[in-house]
C-alpha cells in the first residue's frame, strides 16, 4: 500500500498505573448505575523496510470485519467480512503470500464476519475451521460450511482454555464463558500472545458477555484491543476496559456507515483509557508489527490515529459542502453524512475553498 505511516509504540507500566486507577473510578461508577449488569507511550519511527515474524492485519472490509494473523510464515484468519468482501479478502491474503491458513475462525454467524469466508474456504487450505456454531439459517453461514466440508473438513466448536500455536506465538480462546441467544454475544474472543506483547479479538460482543468474561477471571490484559461490535456503545463498556487497558484499539468500520459507529460513548471510554484509536474507515487497512517487545503500526491511509479524543484526533477534518465550513470530529455542528466531505490535513480542507467552523476549529 502507498502512502503508509507507521508508528512505534513503546509500552510504559507507570502509565498502565496511572490508567488502572482512572478507569478502576470509572467502572466503580458505572457499576454503581447498573447494579447487576452482568503517559507518554508513542514514539514515532520511520519504516525500517525489515521484516517482523509477527503481523495482525486489520483488513478495511468497511462496515464488517477480517483479520489476517501472519507468525514465522504460518496464517489465520479471523473472519472474512461480508459476502461483497470475500474477492478483496482473497486478493489481500494471496498479496500477503498466503497459500493455506492453519486455522479460520468465524467469530459469530452474522454476514458481516461470515460472508467472506466461503470465498476464502474455496481458495485456501485450511488446517481447522472453528465456528460457535456449527448450523445458522443463513446461506452465507451454510456456503461457508459447504466450502469447509469439500475440504475434508469439519466445522468445529472450540472449548475455552483451548490453545494454538501459530508459529511461535500461542493462540487462546478466552469466550464465550457461557451460552446466549444473542448471536452478538456468541463471538469467539481469541487472546493472541507473542513474546512480551499481546492482542484481543472480541468480534461482536457485547456488554452482557463482556462482563460474564471479566467474572470468569480470564488474563484480558492486552496492550491491543480489537474493539467490539465496530465501536458500538453496546460494547467495551469500562469494566472490561478496566479489565484489558488497551493501550492501542482498532474499530474495524464503514465510512458514514448507517449505524454510526463508533458511538461517541465508546471513543469517550477508550479515552477515559488512555487508549489510541485506530479506525479503518479513516486510515483503511491497519497492520500491526511485533517483535514481540515493541508494537508498531502501518496505516494505509496517511492520517493521524486518534488518542482518545485527544489533540491527535484533530487531523480529520469534516467539511459541508453546502457551507463550504470544516469542522473537527467533536464538532456538535457536523453536517449530515450526504452533506460531508472528509479531509486528513486542515490545509487540504483550505485549499479546496473551505472556511474553518468558528466554534470547534477557529
Amino acid at each position: 500500500m502507498e502512502n503508509r505511516k507507521e508508528e512505534k509504540v513503546t509500552l510504559l507500566p507507570h502509565r498502565l498505573f496511572l490508567r488502572l486507577a482512572a478507569l478502576a473510578l470509572a467502572a466503580v461508577l458505572a457499576l454503581g448505575l447498573t447494579a447487576c449488569d452482568s503517559s507518554g507511550g508513542h514514539i514515532v519511527k520511520p519504516s525500517t523496510g525489515s521484516s517482523q515474524p509477527f503481523e495482525m492485519h486489520f483488513i478495511d472490509v468497511g462496515q464488517a470485519l477480517s483479520v489476517l494473523v501472519e507468525c514465522d510464515g504460518q496464517f489465520m484468519l479471523y473472519d472474512g467480512g461480508n459476502v461483497d468482501d470475500g474477492s478483496l479478502v482473497v486478493s489481500y491474503l494471496q498479496k500477503q503470500g498466503v497459500e493455506q491458513l492453519q486455522y479460520v475462525f468465524c467469530s459469530h454467524a452474522h454476514e458481516d464476519h461470515v460472508g467472506g469466508l466461503a470465498a476464502v474456504m474455496a481458495k485456501f487450505p485450511a488446517g481447522h475451521a472453528y465456528s460457535p456454531v456449527t448450523e445458522s439459517s443463513t446461506k452465507c453461514f451454510n456456503d461457508f460450511v459447504k466450502y469447509t466440508q469439500q475440504q475434508g473438513l469439519q466445522l468445529e466448536v472450540p472449548s475455552v482454555g483451548t490453545v494454538w500455536p501459530l508459529g511461535s506465538a500461542t493462540v487462546t480462546m478466552l469466550g464465550p464463558v457461557t451460552q446466549y441467544s444473542e448471536t452478538n454475544n456468541t463471538s469467539l474472543v481469541l487472546r493472541i500472545d507473542y513474546g512480551n506483547t499481546s492482542f484481543l479479538l472480541t468480534g461482536d460482543m457485547e456488554n452482557t458477555a463482556e462482563a460474564d468474561l471479566v467474572n470468569s477471571g480470564a488474563n484480558l490484559k492486552a496492550d491491543v484491543l480489537q474493539v467490539g461490535h465496530h465501536g458500538s456503545s453496546t460494547s467495551t463498556g469500562y469494566l472490561f476496559l478496566n479489565a484489558v487497558l488497551p493501550e492501542m484499539g482498532i474499530i474495524s468500520c464503514g465510512a458514514g456507515n448507517k449505524y454510526g459507529h463508533p458511538h461517541e460513548e465508546v471513543l469517550s471510554r477508550l479515552s477515559d483509557a488512555g487508549t489510541t484509536v485506530y479506525r479503518t474507515d479513516l486510515l483503511g487497512t491497519v497492520v500491526a508489527v511485533s517483535d514481540g517487545k515493541e508494537i508498531s503500526f502501518t496505516t494505509e491511509k496517511n492520517v493521524s490515529p486518534t488518542a482518545g479524543r485527544g489533540e491527535s484526533a484533530e487531523a480529520v477534518y469534516i467539511g459541508n459542502r453546502n457551507s463550504s465550513v470544516f469542522h473537527l470530529e467533536r464538532c456538535p455542528n457536523l453536517p449530515k453524512e450526504e452533506n460531508r466531505v472528509y479531509f486528513s490535513a486542515r490545509q487540504d480542507a483550505l485549499d479546496a475553498g473551505y472556511a474553518p467552523c468558528g466554534n470547534c476549529c477557529p
